[in-house]
């Protein structure tokens, strides 16, 4: 039966009869009854049943056998496997030997149990019950190693292994005590342990990574405890290799080191590990290392149970013989020395324990010693627990051992942490009241450090706080912790304790405020410097600071790495010396410190800084003992120095020469007024050391002796009081060192000789006396000569022997130059009224054909001129008598062909700029008067710089107006200098004095010619610009004097002619004077007399005006002359037409475009070309465009259209369109103002010509409503005037200013009054009849009131006529006006008499639209437009709008259709009527149309229409054209009579 899973929840109390186990048993039997789910709930619920409640024992017996059976049957994994041992375990937690005896069941002969029962087993061998079955399954079990392959199998056998191993270790501990005993004897069990561990390692596979290793070493572990001792000890040799063997399969360390535990343990047990353990010792504490090596990680039992079972495997092996320590003591050391970095940690907890037994007593200790203090170096390799465990250790170690080792020279990488470990030792040994460091310390020096050595040692490393991160901290701690360290007791020299005590926290608490970066190193040498000043003072013992200074001096001779901290030690010396008292200690240490070696400069640098110090308490002694030691130099007799070999003789003179200099430059820094009692010794001796030198005077020796007194005389150079003191032995010194500046060659630079006596001369400038001309002068000439006549750099290097020796060479002469330029500056502090004697001994070598003696001089005027500008409120007035020619040269030098001859050529002008400038303020200031205004130009040397033209703007106002002509006439002769720069630099000098001066100028006539003639030669380009700026600067200053000049030229003009005109319009100030000038010639053209010749003047003004306007750089100055310019220049348009020149003369030729010929030009094409650049100029384009667009230019050429032209000119075209219109259109309305400010005063001229030019151009003006509005203005009167002159074109201009006016709004009342005297002029000349008709257009279509309709049908009349005038401009003027004229009359709404009049103008534009003038039909067009929408006619009204010159004939027959169409027939009639008056017209056009007109009527009527005497009237009236002469028409009445016939 099926047990569901609701039966099995409801068994779990089943009956202890265990029928419901016996069922399930059964069913288990039978394979596939019941799922694996449910076998696995069930056994689950067995298991709770069997451990909860006693079965019996065949119920047992049943289970195990069905469980064996099962699990041999379907062998089970997973959760169901685990199920099954769970099950048995159970079982055999009630009866342990009914499971374990199903171990050898035969069914399992040829294969191994199922691995539950073998798990079985193994868990149940660990309990109580299983003694009497241990013999037994361990024989069954050794059977079963060898056939185990598995992995899960060999598990499994390892669990019964293990369990069996332990349990028989338990009862043979306990066999006297135990209640149960075994079935196998110890001897038998020791074998059976031999023999599995033989099969363990000969028969598993105990070579790689794997639970099985793992697991067989946990149960060699238990085998070792049942092995005898004497047969463990025979095994170790083996065993060792084995294990060292697995080591290197990466098993976890902790079975490693759990086994070699055990081994060691099972070996401790008999006393001894015995001989192999001790030949097999190094290799076990190799491994043992290693394992320790393993990082620790607490969340890992296995790590730190593997940590644990290491240290007790080596307490284990401690714990051997005396000769097994040695060993332990030489593995340890070896181990040492391979350095394996893995096993540190290991290894220092193993040294720690070798420490508390007092292992580093032992002779091998120092090595564990210096190993841990290499540790505890700061090394980035080395962690900060590593140097935390070589601390704890080495505090095991005495104080002042471990101080003794802290000092030592090789240990100073691990000074910081040992300091500190020694801190530690000393704050605790004070808190428990010892004062460690002083117990017989001292006693002992050859074994212990001095207290002297050791302050010595700790301040030095105080030096320099954070180096090797923290040293200074560190000894200032250490001082602290050690204080008092003068004496054997503390109370002794108490000030000390206390100084300490206050002093060093402070100190402390600057480095901690701090780091290597920001920390001051000077002041925090001196701040430790005093501290150990007041320390020594506080200790006040001559015998102990006698010690410390003898200390100090070895330690002086001892360091020479470290320059920084040997400095300081001199300075250590000096404060501890200065501290004495005995007058005999410091004369014998000052003597030995002068002894002491001096090869370096920081060893001479630091003796002289400690005499120094010494001096500030000591200076009379100090100074007798340097003068005593610097007999040496001089005494032959007693001079150590002749002992030397000869070779070196020279060199060592010059150490002692360099170390005595160096020492009194430091005392006098230090001592400031007290050493000036001294001077005159010191200097004296100075001398005598080289005069009484006592060895052979070399070049070497002699750079020794000047560098040496270079320094001495710097530092007195820089003393405050030195202006008041009198040096005697100044000018001794200053000849001195002129002699052997002159006494070195010319021709190479191979020592800084000269160099070094220049700077020593320069050292004396501010002290007395000062030096005499003649002195000066020669000084001077002698430095110039042997350094500006020096070869050049290049050659310098060129003639060097290799490419360092080129270098030094290029070095030395830019330090010797500097010096030179300073010994300059310090003559110009003596003597700044004589700085121009300093640039006129220059003169030879600014000349210089050499470029670099050119450039060197330069440098030294610049030096000179810029430090007598920087001086501030010199009294003495610096005369430059030569100043012309000091500017001109310096101007020319800006144009070198040498780029830093220029620079420094700017840089001098600059300078000298600033003198004059800072005179000429100071003169101001002296008079009492205020700083210039309008001065605001600011100057610089890079302003300058490649600029002559700035150099001469900036000094033209300190020139004559001789020197400015004379400077102008010399540059012009320098204008064709071949050298393209010179050339250019004289042009711009010339530019700019003209520019700026150019009024002052005299000789204007002899510049101009002169200029001129230059321009006519080939000068290159940039100076030909330059002097053509020129011309135009002189042309601005002086236009009365050179325009006339340069018109009177002879046309045409050739290029050079043209050049100047044309630059003349590029500067506005030169372009408003010349443009005037001009203006003005024009203006005063004379009327043309017959007989006579032209006057080319005016001619010339316009060949003058077309290069001035071509340029885009006069539009300002044209733009401000704009009216009175324009009306001139067309003035003399007309002027030049009226002379009727010829026109091939060619007067002026116009540049043409690129890759085109110049196109030549008479005088009339001349003048319209200056009116067309008038308005380019002024930027109006457009004006031009659209009198190119409207044959302006054509009409204005013409003296019978020149009025014509000019109103299209200024007009603005009808109706106003978008695109280019003419002057008044264009022009803003103050331009427009302007130009009838002008042509009013020129409306009633004399001058025909002018009057007509005026008058068109005021009229045109009424067209801008701002300038018909103008007050004050009586336009209308001035129209009036003209139409009643008997002139035409009087009449013309009247009528068109009529026309304009009529625009405005407010004038159409006063002009509807003049319709009557208007319409006199319908019927007069073309041009006159068409301004009539603008006119009368304009009043009507611009009218206001309902009157607007009488005007118009009081000119319809007149105007009817003229729709048909044999005049193109009348027809089409009046056929248009008619069209404005309806419009305006169709807003009124006109009546019947009104539309009858209108009716009257159909038929003459029915007529004209057949003309084929495109203008007359486009006229007509738009006049029949606006004739419908008066008469109502709106179907006609779009073809009309639309007509065209191909459609006119077809709108005139659909206009005809129209009319017969309507069915008026006394319309009808009245419009043939009306066409029969232009059969008799004269016009042939006008005949032809009618006929048309006539025929198209007729041919719509029908008969009945007719009536037979409006046949004969037809007839009649085409009798007047059958006879035509012109023949088309004679064709179209016959045909016409056909029709009527």
């Amino acid at each position: 039966m099926v047990v569901s899973s609701e039966t099995a929840e409801g068994d779990l109390e089943w009956d202890a009869s265990g029928r419901n186990i016996d069922n399930f048993m059964d069913l288990l039997q039978v394979p596939g009854e019941l799922s694996a789910e449910k076998v696995l709930q069930t056994f689950k619920l067995l298991e709770t049943k069997i451990l909860n409640h006693k079965m019996t024992t065949p119920l047992c017996q049943k289970v195990t056998n069905n469980i064996i059976n099962y699990l041999r049957i379907t062998k089970p994994e997973g959760e169901l496997e685990e199920m099954c041992t769970a099950v048995l375990i159970a079982v055999g937690s009630n009866c342990p030997g009914m499971v374990t005896i199903k171990l050898w069941d035969k069914f399992h002969k040829l294969s191994l149990p199922p691995r539950s029962l073998l798990m079985a087993v193994g868990k149940l061998s660990f309990g109580q019950g299983m003694a009497t079955y241990i013999g037994s399954t361990w024989e069954y079990i050794l059977r079963l190693l060898r056939k185990a392959e598995m992995e899960n199998d060999m598990l499994a056998i390892c669990q019964v292994l293990s369990g069996l191993a332990t349990s028989a270790r338990k009862h043979l501990n306990l066999r006297h005590e135990s209640e149960e005993a075994m079935d196998i004897s110890p001897e038998s069990l020791s074998i059976k342990a031999c023999q599995t561990l033989r099969v363990l390692f000969n028969r598993w596979p105990l070579k790689n990574n794997s639970k099985v290793t793992e697991q067989a070493l946990v149960v060699i572990g238990h085998l070792f405890f049942l092995i005898p001792s004497p047969k463990l000890k025979n095994q170790v040799n083996w065993l060792t290799r084995r294990l060292m063997t697995l080591t290197e399969a990466k098993l976890e360390p902790f079975y490693i080191s759990q086994c070699i535990y055990k081994l060691l343990g099972a070996l401790a047990v008999s006393g001894s590990g015995g001989v192999n353990l001790v030949s097999q010792l190094e290799n076990i504490v190799d491994v043992l290392f290693k394992q320790m090596s393993e990082k620790v990680n607490s969340s890992d039992p296995h790590a730190v149970q593997n940590y644990s079972f290491t240290l007790k495997a080596f307490y284990t092996l401690m714990s051997q013989t005396e000769k097994v320590k040695r060993e332990v003591m030489n593995s340890v050391i070896i181990v040492i020395q391979e350095d394996f970095k893995l096993v540190q940690v290991a290894l220092l907890h193993f040294i720690e324990t070798l420490g508390q037994c007092g292992y580093l007593n032992l002779p091998q200790g120092n090595v564990i010693i210096n190993y841990l203090i290499k540790l505890s170096e700061l090394n980035f390799s080395i962690t900060e627990e590593i140097q935390t465990m070589c601390s704890k250790i080495l505090q095991m170690v005495s104080l002042p051992q471990l101080i003794n080792l802290m000092c030592h020279p090789s240990n100073i990488s691990a000074f910081v942490p040992l300091s500190k470990t020694v801190t530690e030792m000393a704050l605790k040994a004070q808190s428990q009241g010892q004062f460690p460091y002083l117990i017989n310390f001292h006693l002992r020096p050859t074994q212990f450090i001095s207290p002297q050595k050791l302050l010595t040692y700790l301040v030095l490393f105080s030096v320099k706080p954070y180096k090797e991160r923290g040293l200074g901290e560190s000894s200032l701690r250490l001082l602290y912790a050690l204080h008092p360290i003068t004496s054997l007791h503390p109370v002794i020299h108490s000030n000390v304790g206390q100084l300490w005590m206050k002093e060093i926290p402070q100190m402390l608490h600057i480095l901690d405020g701090h780091s290597e970066r920001n920390l001051n190193q000077k002041e925090w040498e001196v701040r430790l410097l005093r501290f150990l000043s007041q320390s020594l003072m506080a200790i006040n013992d001559d015998n102990w600071l006698e010690q410390l200074i003898k200390d100090i001096l070895d330690r002086i001779n001892c360091i020479s790495d470290d320059d920084e901290v040997k400095a300081f030690l001199y300075k250590f010396f000096g404060f501890t010396l200065r501290t004495s008292r005995n007058p005999k200690l410091v004369k014998t240490m000052l003597s030995s410190i002068l002894k002491t070696a001096h090869e370096e400069l920081l060893d001479r640098e630091g003796i002289a800084v400690a005499l120094s110090i010494v001096s500030l308490r000591h200076l009379t002694i100090t100074l007798d003992e340097l003068q005593e030691y610097s007999t040496i130099l001089t005494d032959k007799d007693t001079s150590s120095i002749l002992k030397l070999m000869k070779e070196h003789q020279q060199r060592e003179w010059g150490l002692v020469c360099n170390t005595i200099y160096l020492s009194y430059s430091k005392i006098i820094l230090e001592t400031k007024a007290s050493i000036f009692t001294h001077l005159d010794a010191i200097l004296t001796l100075v001398l005598q050391h080289y005069r009484n030198c006592i060895v052979e005077k070399d070049k070497d020796l002699k750079l020794d002796y000047l560098n040496s007194l270079g320094k001495l005389t710097h530092i007195l150079s820089n003393l405050s009081i030195t202006w008041q003191y009198q040096l005697p032995q100044k000018v001794e010194i200053v000849v001195f060192m002129t002699v052997l500046i002159r006494e070195e060659p010319l021709n190479s630079i191979s020592s800084s000789i000269r160099q070094k006596a220049m700077n020593i001369i320069t050292n004396f400038k501010q002290f007395k006396p000062l030096l005499q001309p003649e002195e000066r002068s020669e000084l001077l000439r002698t430095c110039y000569k042997s350094v500006l006549c020096l070869p050049s750099i290049e050659v310098m290097q060129k003639e060097a022997s290799n490419p360092k020796d080129a270098q030094a060479n290029v070095d030395l002469f830019r330090e010797t130059l500097q010096s030179l330029l300073r010994l300059m500056e310090a003559l110009t502090i003596e003597m700044p009224q004589r700085i121009q004697n300093c640039l006129e001994f220059l003169d030879t070598w600014l000349n210089s054909q050499k470029d670099h003696e050119r450039e060197r001089a330069m440098w030294c005027a610049a030096r000179i001129l810029g430090f007598a500008a920087k001086m501030n409120n010199f009294h003495t007035e610096i005369e430059f008598t030569r100043l012309g020619r000091l500017v001109r040269l310096l101007a020319i030098r800006c144009q070198d062909p040498v780029d830093n001859i220029c620079f420094l050529s700017a840089q001098a002008v600059y300078n000298l700029y600033c003198i004059l400038l800072l005179q000429k303020k100071m003169g101001r200031k002296k008079q009492g008067l205020w700083e210039e205004e309008g001065k605001s130009k600011v100057y610089s040397a890079s302003v300058f710089y490649n600029n002559t033209f700035e150099i001469a703007k900036a000094f033209a106002e300190y020139f004559t107006e001789l020197q400015l002509t004379t400077l102008v006439l010399t540059a012009i002769e320098a204008l064709t200098d071949s050298r393209a720069k010179v050339s250019l630099a004289a042009a711009q000098l010339m530019s700019a004095v003209m520019k700026e001066r150019g009024k002052d100028m005299i000789k204007v006539e002899e510049i101009v010619e002169g200029i001129f003639e230059r321009l006519k030669s080939q000068l290159e380009p940039s100076t030909k610009d330059e002097v053509l700026r020129a011309m135009c600067s002189l042309a601005g200053s002086n236009t009365c004097t050179v325009v006339p000049m340069l018109l009177n030229k002879p046309l045409p003009w050739d290029r050079t002619n043209l050049a100047l005109w044309k630059v003349f319009g590029t500067q506005q100030e030169t372009t408003l004077g010349v443009l005037q000038m001009l203006i003005g010639i024009l203006e005063n053209n004379p009327p043309k007399q017959e007989n006579k010749e032209m006057d080319f003047q005016p001619v010339a003004v316009t060949c003058a005006l077309c290069e001035m306007l071509s340029g885009s750089q006069c539009q300002e100055a044209v733009q401000e002359l704009y009216p009175r310019l324009l009306l001139a220049v067309l003035s003399h348009l007309y002027w030049v037409i009226e002379q009727n020149a010829p026109q091939k003369m060619v007067v002026y030729s116009k540049e043409g475009v690129q890759g085109c010929k110049n196109k030549p030009l008479d005088p009339t094409s001349c003048a319209l070309e200056a009116v067309k650049l008038v308005f380019l100029a002024a930027a109006y384009e457009k004006v031009v465009v659209y009198a190119s667009q409207h044959h302006c230019w054509d009409l204005l050429s013409s003296p019978k259209f020149y009025h014509i032209g000019i109103m299209n000119l200024a007009s603005n075209p009808w109706p106003p369109m978008s695109h280019p219109s003419g002057i008044v259109m264009n022009c803003e309305p103050y331009i427009l103002h302007r130009i009838l400010n002008h042509v009013r005063n020129l409306l009633y001229s004399l001058d025909d010509r002018r009057k007509i030019l005026a008058r068109t151009f005021y009229v045109q003006l009424l067209w801008h409503r701002s300038v018909a509005q103008t007050l004050g203005h009586d336009f209308l009167s001035n129209l009036i005037k003209w139409l009643k002159e008997p002139n035409l074109i009087m009449k013309e201009v009247g009528l068109r200013g009529i026309s304009n006016l009529a625009l405005h709004p407010g004038q159409s009342e006063t002009l509807k009054s003049l319709v009557p005297f208007l319409r006199n002029f319908l019927k007069d000349e073309v041009q006159v009849t068409v301004q009539a008709v603008k006119s009368l257009r304009n009043i009507i279509h611009h009218g206001q009131g309902e009157d607007t309709k009488v005007v118009f049908c009081s000119i319809s009349k007149q105007l009817r006529p003229l729709i048909n005038d044999e005049r193109d401009q009348v027809r089409i003027s009046a056929t248009s006006a008619l069209g404005h004229m309806l419009r305006r009359v169709d807003k009124f709404k006109p009546g019947p008499l009104i539309r009858k009049e209108i009716f009257t103008f159909l038929v003459p534009l029915l007529l004209s639209i057949q003309d084929n003038n495109a203008e007359v039909i486009k006229a007509c067009g738009g006049a029949l437009t606006e004739w419908t929408n008066v008469i109502g006619w709106s179907s006609l009204t779009q073809m009309f709008r639309h007509t065209t010159l191909s459609d006119h004939i077809q709108v005139l027959e659909e206009t005809c259709k129209y009319l017969v169409g309507t069915g008026k027939k006394q319309l009808i009639g009245e419009l043939l009527t009306q066409s029969f008056v232009f059969l008799k017209n004269s016009q042939p056009f006008l005949r032809a149309a009618a006929v048309t007109f006539i025929g198209l009527i007729t041919k719509r009527l029908t008969m009945g229409n007719l009536h037979k005497d409006d046949v004969a009237m037809l007839q009649n009236a085409l009798s007047n054209v059958r006879h035509d002469p012109v023949e088309p028409i004679q064709s179209l009445a016959n045909t016409l009579d056909v029709v009527l016939d």
